[in-house]
């Protein structure tokens, strides 16, 4: 597979997209836009966890902001050590570009620091700060947790799908993480997922804005804020 240009609703700071990894995400999210695919899951993204060592040749010249792995987690559990050293180190060959790495185990992220390209951004997803048991990531509360460990470093939140939460705990989290930017996205998937009201969205979106943190709306919040 090739260097994708980032196309659709994923991140528009994003300019390209690489996954080295094949199989199923470990984390088997239940609003996985790759396994709630109306055609089907691809190929590729089927059965256990798995490097494509070809993808560790693709060139990533300069200039550009990649976000590796969007595809999966290459640092949750199950992905073996030997897998993510190969994906790091091929980030490391071309240093002139930027790197954003997301994960929802970013406790995991924190042991493979020193191997991280120099420039990059750790994201991490926190739809919501209650413990709802559609996925096998990490709870919330460990994400919130973990993406401390990077706040020397750029980060930013992700907020997609987003959940019915509860507004002062999670405008707590954000404010104590003091990340670059989150992003705010809902369902698209018809996942049927616990959705917060508009004006809970509304109220949420306010206290963030009075105390300075920077928005990136998605395109797909519109339905939840009519």
């Amino acid at each position: 597979m090739a260097l994708n240009k980032q196309k659709g609703n994923m991140y528009p700071w994003v300019t390209h997209m690489h996954t080295h990894l094949g199989g199923e995400c470990p984390h088997r999210c239940g609003y996985c836009y790759v396994q709630t695919n109306p055609y089907g899951v691809h190929p590729r993204y089927r059965g256990q966890i798995r490097l494509i060592e070809d993808e560790l040749k693709v060139n990533y010249g300069s200039g550009k902001t990649i976000f590796i792995e969007h595809m999966s987690d290459l640092f949750a559990e199950r992905v073996p050590s030997t897998f993510k050293n190969s994906i790091l180190a091929h980030t490391r060959r071309f240093p002139h570009n930027e790197y954003v790495f997301q994960t929802k185990d970013p406790n995991l992220a924190w042991l493979y620091l020193s191997q991280f390209p120099s420039k990059f951004m750790m994201g991490t997803t926190i739809e919501t700060n209650r413990d709802y048991k559609d996925t096998k990531a990490p709870m919330p509360f460990h994400r919130y947790l973990g993406i401390k460990f990077f706040e020397k470093y750029k980060t930013f939140i992700t907020i997609e799908p987003i959940m019915n939460f509860d507004v002062d705990v999670l405008l707590g989290w954000i404010l104590d993480l003091k990340p670059a930017f989150i992003n705010i996205g809902a369902d698209s998937k018809e996942c049927n997922l616990p959705e917060p009201s508009p004006s809970k969205i509304k109220d949420f979106i306010s206290k963030l804005q009075t105390r300075g943190v920077h928005i990136e709306k998605k395109t797909n919040l519109k339905r939840l804020l009519q």
